[in-house]
């Protein structure tokens, strides 16, 4: 029988220990609390939900909703918690936090093949088959080790920029160009006159801010990554000459260089989603949604992740890891959890099956896992091991990660749905033939 150590008892850590010990492998998994517990962490229990205690939609024609549908297939035990522990949330699987995390809590605690050590984790072996699903607010020693491990590739942001479907652009109101013409058409412009820049000007100065944690708050923001709108306060011109310079473009509706423009850049191979370039904010996301779309290319825009600006270590997935999370160069040392660049509760969830079915498989000398790009889990997966992923930051579940359906379905409920169904299929088929073999 093969040991695996799992270190830390979040949600991915949890999920993690609890796969493989559900297959008959000893699992020892290290947890620092009761000892010690991060600034965002108050209870001693396993799988703390440290902010909302959403676990976002539940319908299936949602992202939130296919993810959880999938990991229900792969036996998540986060899951199976949250059914016992549901309160009214309307559309949305939303728990009692402390129930919750007590339910995981016992389901690992009495799991035969599972034994806990508690206490700090001060170091790596290399030679022995880990996971580390220690969370983005991973300190210390361990984080010194985690360094080592990934060189200059251990990030932290102080702000992120929004992410917007590529479908939802409004192509007659903007254009592709690089600036003077350099290289290929790689950014889309979104041009604005002065009227529409200095409505939007107007707007992004009064817009409410998001509260951050006072964790996160003793972190000066740098000048690299200042948010758009604390730039936009030193004066009416100061984006206009920064991010949304127009020098270098010409819009060709108008055959003049624009008052302003802003540029989107491709955020992965497929040219499915764009960034915002220079857009790093910390508005409250109800208010990127609204100040964002006055940009007349954006009035429609589907965001699929929302800016944000905290303190959050994770590493360059792109350049370390391959889709089963483990390393390039060490495929004994595999990675769960925000640390690897996924954002969100069942995302992070999520990595931890997924990392455990990649050590699983070694261990059965099978080749290594590898989701299918239709289903959500595959294309998260895909999403931080794709080498072409330049500026990495951290992403959630999306819709405008999967491929598109075959045909074209205009209503998007059922063109979500369609792909939510297309997903589960084509998981079910790869589940099914992974049991057989």
């Amino acid at each position: 029988m093969h040991n695996v150590r799992v270190i830390g008892a979040g949600l991915a850590g949890c999920e993690a220990a609890w796969y493989l010990a559900e297959k008959g492998v000893l699992v020892d998994l290290f947890e620092q609390k009761p000892d010690k517990k991060s600034p965002a962490h108050h209870r001693d229990s396993f799988a703390e939900l440290v902010c909302s205690n959403s676990l976002k939609a539940d319908r299936l024609s949602s992202a939130g909703g296919l993810l959880k549908a999938e990991m229900r297939l792969m036996g998540s035990v986060c899951l199976m918690a949250a059914d016992t522990c549901r309160v009214p949330a309307g559309g949305a699987l939303a728990v009692d936090r402390d129930r919750f995390s007590d339910a995981v809590t016992e389901k690992i605690k009495t799991h035969p093949n599972i034994r806990l050590h508690n206490g700090e984790v001060t170091g790596i072996d290399p030679n022995v088959p880990t996971i580390i699903a220690t969370g983005p607010l991973t300190q210390g020693k361990l984080a010194d080790a985690i360094r080592q491990l990934c060189g200059e590739s251990l990030s932290f942001y102080d702000a992120a920029a929004p992410i917007v479907t590529a479908e939802s652009i409004d192509k007659a109101q903007s254009f592709a160009q690089s600036r003077y013409d350099r290289g290929d058409d790689d950014y889309i412009n979104c041009p604005l006159n002065r009227e529409e820049y200095e409505a939007f000007h107007a707007a992004l100065v009064t817009a409410e801010v998001a509260q951050t944690h006072a964790f996160d708050q003793k972190h000066g923001v740098y000048e690299g990554c200042m948010p758009i709108e604390v730039m936009a306060k030193r004066g009416a011109d100061t984006i206009r000459f920064g991010p949304m310079k127009p020098v270098g473009l010409r819009d060709p509706k108008t055959g003049h260089r624009p008052w302003a423009v802003l540029q989107l850049r491709r955020e992965n191979a497929d040219g499915s989603l764009y960034n915002l370039v220079g857009f790093q904010t910390n508005l409250k996301f109800g208010e990127q949604k609204r100040v964002f779309s006055m940009i007349p290319a954006l009035h429609d825009a589907e965001f699929v992740r929302y800016g944000v600006m905290h303190r959050n270590t994770f590493i360059d997935a792109p350049r370390l890891l391959n889709a089963d999370f483990s390393m390039r160069d060490n495929q004994n040392i595999v990675f769960a959890g925000q640390i690897t660049g996924v954002e969100g509760y069942m995302e992070s969830a999520m990595s931890g099956i997924v990392a455990a079915m990649g050590v699983w498989r070694k261990l059965q000398g099978k080749p290594a896992v590898c989701l299918p790009p239709t289903t959500m889990c595959g294309a998260l997966c895909r999403y931080i091991s794709d080498v072409s992923v330049t500026d990495f930051q951290p992403m959630g579940a999306s819709f405008g990660l999967l491929p598109k359906a075959e045909t074209v379905i205009k209503d998007k409920k059922q063109r979500y749905l369609f792909l939510a169904q297309r997903a589960l299929q084509d998981l079910k088929a790869v589940l099914a033939n992974d049991t057989e073999q």
